[in-house]
């Protein structure tokens, strides 16, 4: 593995080529990327790929990658602009992509702004609420993460962002006529930890779930977007997001094993079934149309 550090006017890019190039078996590189999620949630699944070249990364303000225009915010636009710049560094032609929750989104921002960039995208769970019959009740609830999380610190906001994404179906008003989560019941501490810039939990990721997919530059792009969804996710807040970003882009959403966390080998305790996840994932890139 080899890490490079791309430097910008407003940020050092960090990111990390596995493999070779130009690649070694003639293909694209693989691109993988999330988002609050950095590079190290990428290491196993890209194990599972050791014949091809792949690439991780950092997104702005994150891990490795020091941001230097003085915004807190995630912005999917400036993010796709990033993934661009990487991509142009790489120097090797458009790649395929593999993105996962907020770097899905990133990629659908990515490839509608920059066509040529991507040959495949797989975008797995999006946590895009304007897509949602339920979009108002959406937003209530993410509010309620952030002010369980600003008035309580990390542990109540874990314990509602958890409650929020596993819900079953639309946030109606028996979701909101729940009783404050307890983080003690997830095992998590009480007291405040007095943080208050999670970008998972505080509103500075706003943007990336509020983001509306622009249909037709998608429809216009040479890119093949196939929208993924975890099989234990269809009822629940991503899953739904998913299906129903799969059904805008006039496509079905093609279900891949475990959650929104598949081909995670539990380096955040919250493991999935990273080889089933990658045969899948390889399945899906090796297709044709």
């Amino acid at each position: 593995m080899a890490t490079q550090i791309l430097e910008t006017p407003e940020v050092d890019l960090v990111y990390d080529v596995h493999g070779s190039l130009p690649t070694a078996d003639g293909r694209p590189p693989l691109v993988m990327i999330g988002q609050p999620m950095d590079a190290g949630g990428f290491g196993v699944l890209a194990s599972h790929f050791a014949e091809r070249t792949v690439v991780t990364y950092d997104p702005r303000g994150l891990g490795r990658s020091t941001r230097k225009d003085g915004r807190v915010d995630h912005e999917p636009r400036i993010q796709a602009a990033d993934v661009h710049a990487v991509i142009e560094a790489l120097g090797a032609g458009p790649v395929e992509m593999f993105a996962s929750s907020g770097g899905a989104v990133t990629a659908l921002a990515l490839v509608a702004a920059y066509p040529d960039d991507v040959t495949t995208l797989v975008a797995h769970e999006p946590p895009l609420i304007p897509v949602l019959a339920d979009a108002q009740a959406a937003e209530r609830a993410r509010a309620g993460v952030r002010d369980a999380y600003e008035g309580k610190g990390r542990g109540a906001g874990m314990a509602a962002f958890i409650v929020m994404t596993s819900w079953q179906g639309e946030f109606t008003d028996d979701y909101f006529a729940q009783p404050v989560p307890d983080p003690a019941v997830f095992g998590m501490p009480t007291d405040d930890d007095g943080s208050r810039d999670d970008p998972l939990l505080s509103d500075r990721s706003w943007a990336v779930s509020s983001y509306r997919p622009d249909v037709d530059a998608l429809a216009a792009a040479p890119t093949r977007v196939v929208i993924a969804v975890g099989e234990e996710s269809l009822d629940v807040f991503t899953g739904r997001t998913s299906v129903a970003t799969a059904e805008l882009l006039g496509q079905q959403a093609t279900v891949f094993p475990s959650h929104h966390g598949g081909f995670l080998g539990g380096e955040f305790g919250y493991a999935g079934q990273p080889e089933a996840f990658a045969r899948k994932l390889r399945e899906v890139l090796d297709a044709v149309g």
